[in-house]
């Protein structure tokens, strides 16, 4: 989301954000939303600690961690 924005400048300082209809449409359906934006909000989350962490996990590890196995 937002990956294409034209910013308009006036006097050098950013002025105005133009952005797609249909991602102007999204967004404002996820701010009327609160379910819908809080979901967005823990996708970016999720996305973010993704890139964070590398370390990934086998479903064996997990459960010895967890006493499972």
């Amino acid at each position: 989301m937002l990956e294409h924005v034209q910013i308009i400048e006036q006097h050098g300082r950013a002025k105005f954000a133009v952005i797609d209809f249909e991602e102007y449409q999204s967004i404002k359906a996820l701010l009327l939303e609160p379910e819908k934006l809080a979901d967005y909000l823990d996708y970016l989350n999720l996305q973010e600690v993704k890139q964070a962490s590398s370390k990934r996990y086998t479903l064996a590890e997990v459960k010895q961690v967890c006493d499972l196995a």
